[in-house]
């Protein structure tokens, strides 16, 4: 059975909607992901429950067959680890890779990304902290809280980020934060959430509440 790239995308997005531990995903969590219509996700989810990827039930969203999440789980495999390999082995910044990796992601052949694993030494985790599955689909865990959820005077280093848009990964470069941050919690503002920090032992800063959000820790 062949597959679009269309259809992979539309896959990894309802896979990343439910990974996040929601029972179904939405036709309006899904458009608004992919950037399209309702009326055009609903036309693709029909295409995918045809195939037999997706099961869609009226007024309670789209959840996929264990081959639908089998396929995505390998997309994701693929784009985390070219995400890796770009950052890691051709120098790029991590807010320059998303858009590489989606193309890369695509790619068919099953030995080269085993290859590509072993050749970067079986990383667990991609440059964002997002986990990296193996090839039998297989996530590692580990326990990581968001920074807005820690209390003054807790410290912990910064292992991943909920968003991961360009502009926020640029914001969080400016302030130097970044995988591998110790941060010390000094202060938290409950006006607007945000927080004062004492970054890597060395520089105070504030910390809106959208970072706070956004930012995991593991203490």
């Amino acid at each position: 059975m062949k597959i679009s790239k269309t259809e992979e995308n539309y896959l990894k997005v309802i896979f990343s909607i439910l990974e996040k531990g929601k029972p179904s995903a939405s036709t309006n969590a899904i458009s608004k992901k992919m950037q399209t219509s309702a009326a055009s996700v609903t036309d693709m989810v029909k295409r995918l429950a045809k195939k037999k990827l997706a099961i869609h039930e009226s007024h309670k969203g789209v959840k996929l067959t264990k081959r639908g999440g089998q396929i995505a789980t390998m997309l994701l495999r693929k784009h985390r680890l070219w995400e890796v390999f770009l950052v890691d082995k051709l120098d790029f910044l991590w807010d320059e890779v998303h858009e590489m990796a989606e193309e890369l992601e695509h790619i068919q052949s099953k030995e080269m990304i085993d290859r590509l694993d072993s050749f970067l030494g079986n990383p667990k985790f991609d440059p964002h902290g997002d986990p990296i599955p193996d090839a039998e689909g297989n996530f590692t865990t580990r326990q990581q809280t968001p920074l807005n959820e820690f209390k003054v005077g807790e410290k912990g280093t910064v292992v991943g980020v909920r968003e991961s848009s360009t502009p926020f990964l640029q914001y969080l470069d400016q302030l130097d934060l970044g995988l591998g941050s110790k941060v010390e919690i000094l202060e938290k503002f409950e006006y607007d959430n945000s927080a004062k920090i004492l970054l890597n032992k060395s520089k105070e800063i504030v910390i809106t509440g959208k970072v706070c959000l956004n930012l995991f820790l593991q203490k």
